[in-house]
């Protein structure tokens, strides 16, 4: 019996313990690596983080494909492994910016490209020039398709909810349309 006041014998030698000690050290890199660090990020955080402004992108010769979304979209949330793979895949050849509809310094971009609904993708060619929109869930598969079809300078491939968009009317014009229709419309974050 141990004298009182002392812990009892160990029962692991000193190899086991270093053993154990590094055992558990590769555990915890290897916990750390596969949550993506030590703070992890979303794909649709990360995305966004990384974006480009939006007029850097329409200007520097590249395609772009412009999401608009939202962090409580769970549509959104689904396609942003898809959209963070075709971004790294295509970075250099594309342009990837996320704006988010509830931050009110994108509510020009939301008015200029009609956003009533999330995510709303805008496709813009390497001139800036606006090819097409998406509105609504998209596979793995059509996003790589879709941006294929940018970086290739092709039309757009026909899948249900994509489209060409027609020409935005000037400053001007867009005034007189917007004064002569005064019908209040939903909003991309309206829930009713």
């Amino acid at each position: 019996m141990a004298p009182s006041g002392s812990s009892p014998p160990s029962t692991l030698g000193r190899t086991e313990r270093m053993v154990l000690a590094a055992v558990a050290a590769v555990l915890v890199v290897l916990m750390v690596w596969l949550r993506g660090g030590l703070h992890p990020e979303a794909p649709l955080e990360r995305l966004a983080r990384q974006s480009p402004e939006l007029t850097v992108a329409l200007a520097d010769g590249r395609p772009t494909v412009v999401e608009f979304y939202a962090d409580w979209c769970e549509a959104c949330r689904s396609m942003a492994p898809a959209m963070e793979r075709i971004e790294r895949q295509q970075r250099g050849q594309m342009d990837v910016v996320l704006l988010n509809v509830d931050n009110p310094r994108w509510q020009p971009e939301l008015d200029r490209y009609d956003v009533n609904g999330i995510p709303q993708l805008e496709f813009f060619d390497a001139a800036g020039g606006s090819v097409g929109r998406s509105i609504g869930a998209r596979s793995g598969a059509e996003l790589e398709a879709l941006s294929s079809a940018l970086v290739d300078n092709t039309p757009l491939p026909r899948l249900a909810g994509v489209g060409a968009v027609s020409a935005l009317p000037d400053s001007d014009t867009a005034t007189d349309v917007a004064a002569e229709s005064a019908v209040p419309q939903a909003g991309p974050r309206s829930h009713g």
